[in-house]
C-alpha cells in the first residue's frame, strides 16, 4: 500500500526532526498532553515538539472535531485505521509543506513543557506470556525438565490484569506490600516486597473492536490494532510466587503497570514488518483459527527493545545509565500481535476502544536481550555488577529502570516510542 507519510525522502520544516529523533516525520505517533493546570487534550510528537490537535482542528476534517478534541483517545480510535491514516497525511501535508508554517508551528509546544498521560480511558488491560525465551527461562527455575507447560505453543496465554493502575511513564513506583513465604518459612508473613523486578513488554491499544459473541477472524485481527507503546508490568516476584497457585498473579502484579504515552500507529511500524519467525521443528503449526497467510508474511515486528537502570549512587556520581539488556521483538514473541488479538476475541469476547494489552515479557535467546531482573540474576542466585561497585539481584529504593524502543532499517527513516520510566520509591 502506497502511503507518502512513511517516504524517507519525506522532511519537516520543524528543524529538530533533522537529526536522530525518536519522533520523525514518518511516526507523528498520538498522546494525551496537558500544560501546567491546562486540561487534558490530544497532541502528535514531531521532533522536540508537541503539535495541539485542537489547535488546529481547523486545519482537519471538520468531522473529526468532536474526536480529536477528547481528554482521551478512546472515540477517535474507534474509527479504525482508515480515519488514521488520512490523519498521518494530512499531518504530514501540514508539517512539511512550508505554506502551513505560520499557521502550525505557533501550535508547537515543547515536549518537555507539557505532562503525558495514559492516551486512552483503558476499560479492560489484558496481559499474554508470549514470550517464549522468557517463559522457558523462567519455567527451568521451577521445572529444569519442563519448563514450559504442554498448552503454551497451542495457545497464546494470557491473564486480566488491573486497568485502574496504569499509569504513564513517570510514575513512582512505590514498593508494594503483600503475603510472602520464604522457601524455610513455616508460615508466611506480610510486608514490603524484597524482590521487586521489572518486566520488558510491548503495550497493544485496541482500535475498533467487536461485538460480544462476535469473534475477530485471524484475517482481520490486525486492522483492529490502534497501535503501539512501550510497557512495564512491575513484578513482586515474592508475592507472585506465593499467592500465584491456581489462579495466577493478583496483588504481585496489581499495584502498577508503566506505559510509554505515545501510540505508534500501524502505518508508522509498515517498513520494519518482516515473516514471523519460522517455528522450530517439531513444534504444532497453529490452529486454523490463529494462522494466516498474510500475519506469516508481516507479522513480525522488528523493534529494538533496550533496558537501563540507574541507581542513587550512579545519579549522585553522575554516572552513565547501566545497560541491563537489548534486543529484539520478533526474535521474542512465539505469538504475532493479530493472534493476540484473534485468539483474545475468539471467545466471542468483545474488545473496546482503548482496552491495552500486553505482550508479556520479551526476552531474546541469550544473555543480552533478557527482559527481566528474574532472567538476569538466575532468580538471585547470580546478582548483576554495577560500576559503583553495587550488587542487584532485584530492585532496590531510588533505582530508576528506562525501556527504549527504536525501528531502523536500510530504506526508511529511524524511529522511536520514547521512553517508559518508572523509579522505585520506598513504601513508607
Amino acid at each position: 500500500m502506497s502511503d507518502g507519510s512513511i517516504d524517507q525522502s519525506l522532511t519537516s520544516w520543524v528543524e529538530s526532526t533533522g537529526g536522530e529523533t525518536d519522533f520523525p516525520i514518518q511516526n507523528l505517533p498520538l498522546g494525551i498532553f496537558s500544560e501546567s493546570k491546562g486540561r487534558r487534550r490530544p497532541g502528535v510528537a514531531i521532533g522536540d515538539y508537541i503539535l495541539d490537535l485542537p489547535a488546529v482542528i481547523d486545519l482537519l476534517d471538520e468531522g473529526w472535531r468532536e474526536d480529536l478534541t477528547q481528554p482521551v483517545l478512546n472515540a477517535w480510535l474507534s474509527r479504525g485505521q482508515g480515519a488514521q491514516r488520512e490523519l498521518r497525511l494530512r499531518l504530514a501535508e501540514l508539517l512539511s509543506d512550508a505554506r502551513y508554517r505560520d499557521d502550525v508551528e505557533a501550535q508547537l509546544i515543547g515536549r518537555s513543557e507539557v505532562r503525558m498521560h495514559v492516551p486512552c480511558l483503558i476499560g479492560d488491560y489484558t496481559d499474554f506470556y508470549v514470550g517464549i525465551h522468557h517463559a522457558t527461562n523462567v519455567g527451568k527455575q521451577f521445572r529444569p525438565d519442563n519448563p514450559l507447560l504442554p498448552n503454551y505453543k497451542y495457545v497464546p496465554i494470557g491473564y486480566h490484569g488491573r486497568a485502574s493502575s496504569v499509569r504513564a511513564s513517570g510514575e513512582d513506583v512505590i514498593r508494594p506490600s503483600g503475603q510472602r513465604k520464604a522457601p524455610d518459612a513455616d508460615l508466611p508473613e506480610y510486608g514490603p516486597s524484597r524482590r521487586l523486578d521489572y518486566e520488558l513488554e510491548l503495550g497493544i491499544w485496541v482500535g475498533s473492536g467487536n461485538e460480544l459473541g462476535q469473534p475477530i477472524p485471524i484475517g482481520e485481527a490486525s486492522e483492529h490494532i490502534a497501535g503501539y507503546s512501550l510497557l512495564n508490568d512491575w513484578s513482586a516476584r515474592d508475592l507472585q510466587a506465593w499467592e500465584y497457585q491456581p489462579l495466577g498473579p493478583f496483588l504481585s502484579k496489581s499495584f502498577l503497570t508503566s506505559v510509554s504515552p505515545w501510540i505508534v500507529t500501524p502505518d508508522a511500524l509498515r517498513p520494519f514488518r518482516n515473516r514471523l519467525p519460522s517455528r522450530p521443528a517439531g513444534d504444532p503449526q497453529p490452529l486454523p483459527y490463529l494462522d494466516d497467510p498474510a500475519d506469516r508474511e508481516t507479522g513480525g515486528l522488528c523493534i529494538q527493545l533496550e533496558v537501563t537502570l540507574v541507581t542513587d549512587a550512579m545519579r549522585a556520581a553522575g554516572m552513565q545509565p547501566h545497560v541491563l539488556s537489548r534486543g529484539s521483538a520478533d526474535t521474542a514473541m512465539y505469538w504475532s500481535a493479530a493472534q493476540i488479538v484473534a485468539h483474545h476475541s475468539s471467545n466471542g469476547c468483545n474488545l473496546q476502544p482503548g482496552d491495552l494489552i500486553g505482550t508479556g515479557t520479551l526476552s531474546t535467546d541469550n544473555d543480552e536481550g533478557l527482559g527481566s531482573l528474574l532472567e538476569i540474576s538466575r532468580g538471585g542466585k547470580q546478582p548483576i555488577q554495577l560500576p559503583t561497585g553495587e550488587e542487584r539481584s532485584f530492585l532496590e529504593d531510588g533505582d530508576e529502570i528506562v525501556l527504549r524502543a527504536w525501528c531502523e532499517s536500510e530504506g526508511a527513516v529511524r524511529i522511536g516510542f520514547g521512553e517508559c520510566v518508572g523509579r522505585v520509591v520506598s513504601a513508607a
